[in-house]
């Protein structure tokens, strides 16, 4: 069973025992409110720390220091889950039983994430400017680079837009102009106040027992200021819509497929919500290749070249996301939310629901086949505090029925919708 310990105010590990890798990983996150003025920041802030330490000034001796360490690696990593920033070091590193008889890898590896984090290399006192410099280049190309997956780029883009009310709707890595508004001077002074108030969750899953585990984070982390810890919400949830109609934004680009995306709220069953049952309702409605989206929009109809769903049961938020020939767009936005009230007045057969169950239990279990899926699944629970295991979701996915779908079907609430095509009026987005 996994372990929480507290280490120190507002810093949280949470050990997860598996056996099953050769590897074991080790991660460092700090939880800031999303927020316009610091998203870019945030996101930039990892990058420029991982460039080097006081001990390893460049890349090329910290990438000669993780050799000698048997190949680990530390890469920085910027996500968000509800109106939650998180950013930090993910780190995979040799299991001891895959080691040389004596060596031991885990402590080296924490020590580095905790120079990584705190004893950053520096000119005259400052974060390093050409490090900072080169950074801001990288990030403003990572943001415009969302551009090119069309279909990430919708999802992002209604979001964007059907929260633009709710922090959520703020993306992980801010803005080019924001990204290019950050100096060295700013982003040292930032950090330092970052560094006593931020909210710290380090997650660590292998096979080393956890009092070994916090031993060594106590002890890289043993320099980290502590002030008053910020608290905030972890997700504002939305019941209803902020307005009485539907909100609809139409886009055109230089793209050649159409995009149709589809935001709802879940509406009153996040009262009391049923994550369980809103996997197996997402799974029936357009999560899996059993579910009503994509059997009839798709295949019967042929009404789109895909159709899928997926729900935030963080947020409240369910997208629908699908690639439609202009032509085609009413006809195919008709047809989805026919499907939806199919669900809504109980027509789930026993296959669809078996299929769906079927399906959801085998994501859940299929993330824990790797040592990234088994630490972003425990990484989110200890942000959320939703505290089920996955077997424990696996044994309530089980047990929902067919009414409990059709519950959370009625709950849905259609808020906004965008359309991407082309700028000549033709096909949409690839």
């Amino acid at each position: 069973m996994p372990e929480k310990i507290q280490l120190l105010p507002g810093v949280t590990l949470t050990c997860v025992p598996t056996g099953k890798f050769k590897t074991s990983c080790l991660s460092l996150n700090l939880i800031a409110q999303l927020s316009a003025d610091t998203a870019a920041w945030n996101a930039l802030l990892p990058r420029v720390l991982r460039r080097g330490t006081t001990r390893y000034e460049n890349m090329d001796q910290l990438s000669a220091a993780l050799d000698e360490l048997y190949g680990a690696a530390i890469t920085p990593v910027v996500r968000k889950i509800g109106e939650c920033q998180c950013f930090g070091f993910y780190s995979e590193f040799a299991d001891d039983d895959f080691l040389p008889a004596g060596e031991r890898v885990l402590e080296k590896v924490a020590d580095l994430l905790g120079e990584l984090l705190l004893s950053p290399a520096t000119r005259g006192g400052l974060l390093n400017r050409e490090y900072v410099e080169s950074e801001k280049k990288n990030l403003i190309d990572d943001i415009r680079a969302q551009l090119n997956d069309k279909t990430t780029y919708c999802v992002n883009r209604l979001t964007s837009l059907m929260c633009q009310s709710e922090r959520y709707g703020i993306d992980k890595y801010g803005t080019e102009k924001a990204v290019e508004s950050i100096s060295p001077i700013k982003l040292t002074k930032y950090y330092h106040e970052l560094l006593e108030t931020v909210r710290i969750e380090i997650v660590y899953c292998g096979a080393a027992r956890p009092e070994r585990v916090r031993g060594a984070m106590e002890r890289a982390l043993a320099p980290l200021p502590r002030g008053a810890v910020s608290t905030f919400p972890v997700a504002d949830v939305r019941i209803f819509p902020q307005e009485e109609t539907v909100r609809e934004f139409h886009e055109e680009l230089d793209v050649n497929q159409g995009k149709l995306t589809m935001g709802f709220r879940m509406g009153p069953c996040m009262y009391t919500p049923n994550y369980a049952g809103m996997l197996v309702f997402n799974a029936v409605f357009g999560g899996d290749v059993t579910s009503k989206l994509f059997l009839n929009v798709r295949e019967r109809l042929s009404l789109c070249y895909y159709a899928s769903s997926a729900v935030n049961r963080t947020k409240g938020i369910l997208l629908v996301y699908s690639g439609v020939e202009p032509a085609k767009f009413q006809q195919a936005y008709d047809e989805i939310l026919a499907q939806l009230e199919a669900i809504r007045a109980g027509e789930i057969s026993q296959w669809e629901l078996t299929s769906a169950k079927r399906g959801t239990v085998n994501a859940i279990l299929l993330s824990l086949d790797s040592l990234g899926g088994l630490e972003a699944r425990y990484f989110e629970s200890a942000v959320t505090d939703m505290l089920l295991t996955p077997e424990e979701l696996c044994g309530l996915v089980d047990a929902v029925t067919a009414e409990d779908v059709s519950a959370i079907a009625k709950s849905v609430v259609l808020d906004a919708v965008h359309y991407l095509r082309g700028k000549d009026g033709g096909e949409l987005a690839t």
